[in-house]
Parts: structure tokens; sequence; C-alpha cells
């Protein structure tokens, strides 16, 4: 199994929400677990997405009650952790694909890339180190190539 964390903003765009439900159908279409904070903005559309179309999604939830994530989650892990479950997701996943974002999403962004996890981003955090350091941020267009190319990199 590939799993696909999906990281993104609470509060989304309309561009963003589109983008993370055709993030999330592609992810199912091609078989893989998406994972995410299991709540709403970029998590809910891309759970949305995959749910649609028969596909897996586990929830990475900030607080302590399971039942308190979106309605589209296959199911979920309530962590009590807040903020700090977003390590969990990030070791949890193969691949993380980044669209548009807060700074939850940026702290995701930097503990997958820490981790040694390839990050595709779709119009999110550009990242600027202050020496050369390996990695980095993948840019991508639209979803369905940042979903190809994540398979690309989980399968090796």
């Amino acid at each position: 199994m590939i799993y696909i964390a999906v990281i993104g903003g609470s509060v989304c765009t309309k561009e963003e929400e589109a983008v993370a439900r055709k993030v999330g159908e592609e992810v199912a279409r091609l078989g893989g677990i998406l994972v995410c904070g299991g709540g709403s903005g970029v998590m809910e559309a891309a759970s949305k997405g995959s749910a649609g179309i028969g596909g897996l999604v586990l929830g990475i939830l900030p607080d302590r009650d399971p039942r308190s994530g979106n309605a589209y989650l296959t199911a979920a892990i309530a962590t009590g952790l807040g903020e700090a479950r977003n390590a969990i997701i990030t070791r949890t996943a193969d691949v993380v694909i980044a669209i548009g974002g807060e700074y939850g999403t940026l702290s995701e962004i930097a503990l997958a890339l820490k981790m040694g996890k390839p990050v595709i981003g779709l119009n999110s955090w550009s990242l600027h180190a202050p020496r050369k350091i390996e990695g980095g941020i993948i840019e991508a267009e639209e979803a369905e190539e940042a979903v190809t190319r994540a398979f690309e990199l989980a399968e090796g």
C-alpha cells in the first residue's frame, strides 16, 4: 500500500478545494491510502474526493475524539496531541502533497523534509534555505501531475 498525505489549510479557497478534491480522487483511483489531518478545508476536500470513488481515507486528528473528523474519513486516530500530530501525519506518509496552506502546513512540510519524505507542492509554500540542503519542495502545476509524481516517488 502507498500512503499519500494531503496537507493544507483548514480554511481554503474554492480553487484549493477543487484541486484537493481532484488529488483525493486521483490517490483513490491509483489505489493509495489518503492520509490527512481529518479536519476541514483542504483535508475535507481531499477526503471527499477519495471517499467519493471508494478510496480509503485515514484522518490523524489533533483532539481526543475519533468522531470529530470530517464526514469522509474511513478511519480516524484521535491523538490528543494538537498540532504535534503533524509529525504522525508526515511519518505515516510515503509522500506528502501540499496544497496552499497555512503555518500548520508549513510545519508539516518541514517535518516531512526533515524525515526525508518527498513533498510535492501545488500552489503551496516555497522555501529558500540559507545554505545548500538536499531536497526541497517539488513543484507541480495540477492535481494529476502531483499524484502521478507522488506514486512514482513512493514506488522508488
